[in-house]
């Protein structure tokens, strides 16, 4: 899998902009629990007050809030508000907003920055929630209030006049026993507490606390819509980048290991089966690209949303890590177990997809022999077999994997209830507020969902692994057959001269050669044909002049350059072949025969085709050379696909003709009126034939007789019937002593 990284390397830039545009995403989802735990401590709790420090205290209650501050704190405090009275010049602007303004003296805020905003904030709070608390004791049941040196306040005396004459010594006991409280409550606890003495403030100074709320509260929704709005489009636009990201590299990647199998010779094609080949360029890549967009949507998101969730969560509370701990062990055991069950078996569901492919293949090709011999039957067992092997992994598989799901419903559904439980007892003791218990819920979930989509992927990447280590054994694969390095060129008077010297060759882990030491010489204008039973090498000698198979030994020479000299593209140019089994592609009668040549023109086309004799049977047709031809020439008949194929390679003009028993599938009549056609068109070419029958070749300027790899005969036909039996033999086997004289 790892091999096929280079091939994201061209998007490396995309790949950045993906992973900040998810930076941008996980930083707004992680807002979103914030915006809403502030919703609920700060708009619904505090009234949308959101720390201790009023914007405008009356001088009364300043005085008495000062009390539970010392010398230095008062001051501290003092330096950032203004006293406004009625003399003061903005005292008509402020009345409006503090209607209380008329009958007290008010502190403002000032306008300036507070630099120092925290120290006020954790000194007016202590403060704030020290006097709101002497203000709840004294509206008890009995009005009595009990001071920390023990005395009690009787009913209806000023508690505060009181306390301004309260000894030093006393005040300073209070004080410590206010931080001692701040310790224990936390700093959100008192914040919370706090506001609410600010809201009463407000009241007194006769503000329109309503709406303080319902503005803060509708600003902070607000916001949170925009970052909704921001993560959805950040989500779409790296979800639009990784598909494209994906997409891309499983083009390049189809398009290297399909120019990869083009330059595969025959040897790697014995190695690699086609179905196998398909399945790997098909299902295979399709695996790799699905991997790749998930890797970048989520193997990039989750770390940051995991570790962005813990360091939120602790800021809410420090006490409760554990149950997130918990969870995620819990979770990362169970696909643990999942991932040693299923793992295996995704390395099986590939063979098997090669499996099913190459049955479904040989029954679909081989259909006609499948009803010829009533195999049916068998044929669908095969399938049904084969088929029920890929179900029955796959099943298993999807029923592992639907297990899992549920159980990690159960995890997070448990978490969420202990989050709950803990938190209730911590907000019950004042340590914790119900906004950040709810935030701290949300956050949980996102670390679960980042551990979830780690494991995940974790799952999946093995999976694509096999696929990628099946395609990249297609792209490491070091064809036999290579072009050198600095390939030589043919001259510009090229003959198409054909001359074997010695040329041995062996299939690969064979135990002995199928060709032994053949030598001869085909030159222009002449042709050379090629006769031997079955098995004796016939289609790999011809094979190995365009260079399908390379020998094994000896040389194979062109025009006296050996052809691994020069480039497949080169000495390929010049040959005109024409396969054992003809050859059609989907499309039309023409666009089969251009194949050879786009830009030949319709009357050579036309030529072509008469030359092969196929003019008769593509006029016969309605729509002519428009005619269509299905995927493998399968709507026309096999003397019709041999004669299309060899008026493509007619079109081609070449020096060199290979015919690879091109005949076989014409009657005696179309044989003979077609080779006589040949000989008067290609005369100054080199041609090549390979025939089973002698009515073929007997007229051929040269036959080469082949027996087990071994040329045991060479000369025309009346020489060979004297000095070789073999050739004999074969033609006393199809025809008469009279017929051969």
């Amino acid at each position: 899998m790892f091999k096929l990284i280079r091939y994201l390397k061209p998007y490396t830039v995309f790949i950045i902009v993906a992973v900040a545009l998810l930076f941008v995403q996980a930083m707004s989802e992680l807002a979103l629990p914030d915006y809403m735990s502030n919703i609920v401590n700060v708009g619904i709790q505090q009234g949308g007050i959101e720390d201790a420090i009023p914007e405008a205290i009356s001088k009364e209650t300043f005085d008495n809030v000062s009390l539970f501050m010392s010398g230095e704190d008062r001051q501290q405090i003092l330096e950032h508000y203004v006293l406004v009275n009625k003399s003061t010049a903005d005292y008509e602007k402020n009345l409006k907003k503090y209607p209380a303004l008329e009958s007290k003296e008010v502190y403002i805020l000032k306008s300036d920055d507070i630099q120092s905003r925290d120290s006020l904030n954790l000194i007016l709070g202590k403060a704030l929630m020290a006097y709101s608390g002497v203000k709840s004791a004294m509206a008890g049941e009995n009005g009595n209030f009990t001071a920390p040196s023990g005395f009690t306040i009787p009913e209806g005396a000023n508690v505060f006049l009181l306390m301004r004459l309260m000894p030093e010594a006393q005040r300073l006991e209070m004080l410590n026993q206010v931080d001692t409280m701040v310790q224990v409550m936390g700093e959100n606890i008192v914040n919370q507490s706090a506001a609410l003495a600010v809201k009463e403030i407000y009241e007194e100074l006769g503000m329109n606390t309503q709406k303080l709320q319902s503005g803060y509260v509708l600003r902070t929704g607000f916001t949170m819509v925009l970052v909704t709005l921001l993560s959805a489009l950040c989500t779409i636009m790296v979800a639009l980048i990784a598909s494209k990201i994906a997409a891309a590299s499983a083009r390049a990647l189809r398009r290297d290991v399909f120019e990869k199998v083009e330059n595969f010779s025959n040897s790697e094609f014995a190695r690699f089966s086609t179905a196998s080949l398909i399945t790997r360029t098909t299902n295979d890549i399709t695996q790799i690209q699905l991997v790749v967009v998930l890797i970048i949507r989520m193997v990039f998101y989750a770390p940051i949303i995991g570790v962005g969730g813990i360091i939120r969560a602790l800021e809410k509370s420090t006490s409760m890590s554990w149950v997130i701990a918990l969870a995620v062990i819990i979770l990362l055991g169970m696909v643990g177990i999942v991932f040693a069950i299923a793992l295996p078996k995704f390395k099986k569901i590939q063979k098997l997809i090669d499996r099913l492919n190459l049955v479904t293949r040989e029954h679909l090709s081989g259909l006609m022999v499948v009803r010829a011999f009533n195999t049916q039957k068998f044929e669908e067992e095969r399938f049904d077999a084969a088929n029920r092997d890929f179900t029955r992994t796959d099943l298993f598989v999807n029923r592992v994997m639907v297990v899992l799901m549920p159980a990690i419903m159960f995890v997070m559904n448990g978490t969420m209830l202990l989050i709950v439980w803990v938190g209730a007892h911590q907000i019950e003791a004042s340590t914790m507020q119900v906004g950040d218990m709810m935030a701290y819920i949300q956050y949980s979930m996102l670390i679960i969902f980042a551990f979830l989509m780690l494991t995940m992927m974790f799952i999946m990447i093995p999976r694509a692994s096999v696929s990628g280590a099946r395609v990249s054994e297609i792209l490491e694969v070091d064809p036999q057959i290579k072009d050198p390095k600095n390939p030589k060129k043919f001259s510009q008077d090229f003959k198409g001269t054909v001359e074997f010297k010695n040329v041995c060759y062996r299939f690969p882990g064979a135990e002995k050669n199928i060709l032994n030491s053949i030598s001869f010489t085909a030159i222009p204008g002449q042709t050379t044909a090629i006769i031997g039973s079955t098995g004796s090498g016939k289609s790999t000698l011809l094979n190995m002049i365009p260079r399908f198979y390379d020998v094994c030994g000896g040389q194979v020479l062109v025009d006296g350059i050996d052809i691994r000299e020069v480039s497949q593209h080169d000495l390929r140019e010049r040959i005109g072949y024409v396969p054992q089994k003809g050859v059609l592609f989907s499309g039309t009668i023409e666009s089969n025969l251009k194949y050879a040549d786009e830009t030949a023109p319709k009357e050579e086309v036309e030529r072509a085709a008469e030359i092969a004799r196929a003019v008769e049977f593509i006029t016969a047709k309605e729509e002519g050379y428009d005619s269509p031809i299905s995927q493998g020439g399968t709507n026309v008949s096999g003397g019709q696909k041999q004669r299309l194929s060899i008026a493509r390679a007619l079109l081609k003009r070449p020096q060199i003709f290979l015919f690879d028993d091109s005949f076989s599938a014409l009657d005696f009549k179309t044989d003979a009126a077609l080779r006589r056609k040949l000989k008067e068109e290609t005369g100054d070419s080199t041609m090549i034939i390979v025939g089973q029958r002698i009515a073929t070749i007997k007229n051929a300027d040269q036959i080469l007789v082949l027996d087990e790899g071994n040329l045991v005969g060479i000369g025309k036909h009346h020489q060979l019937m004297k000095s070789c039996q073999i050739y004999r033999e074969i033609a006393l086997s199809q025809l008469s002593e009279a017929e051969l004289a």
